[in-house]
């Protein structure tokens, strides 16, 4: 998200640019139609990191206390980097994947709304 000064002259330290995470990247991470997590989660992350292990080993520590978790079809979630679809490579890294510092991603389960289709 960028930030505009309102003083022309204004000068300052970026606290939160990439090269401040030890060689990993913000990722902000939501799933839609899940509102038990009312916010996405923001994750440093290697870039070089696969897409799939994002998937596989990553987002289950996040989002998998959620009982829709285990009922995710992953070859038909839809997902979104800045509100716009994209398909992304699991072999591919997030990097390769187009996924820079402070990528917005979320993701969508079809068939699945939240606790008893609560969106929650």
């Amino acid at each position: 998200m960028s930030v505009v000064a309102l003083a022309p002259d204004y000068t300052g330290t970026v606290a939160d640019s990439e090269d401040r995470f030890h060689g990993n990247r913000l990722l902000y991470i939501g799933w839609d139609d899940h509102l038990l997590f009312c916010s996405p989660v923001c994750l440093p992350l290697p870039a070089a990191m696969p897409f799939g292990a994002l998937q596989s080993d990553v987002l289950p520590g996040v989002y998998g206390s959620h009982p829709d978790f285990e009922k995710i079809d992953w070859s038909r979630t839809q997902w979104f980097d800045s509100g716009k679809p994209f398909t992304p490579d699991p072999a591919k890294s997030l990097a390769d994947n187009g996924l820079v510092h402070k990528s917005a991603i979320r993701f969508r389960t079809p068939g699945l709304k939240g606790i008893k289709g609560s969106s929650s």
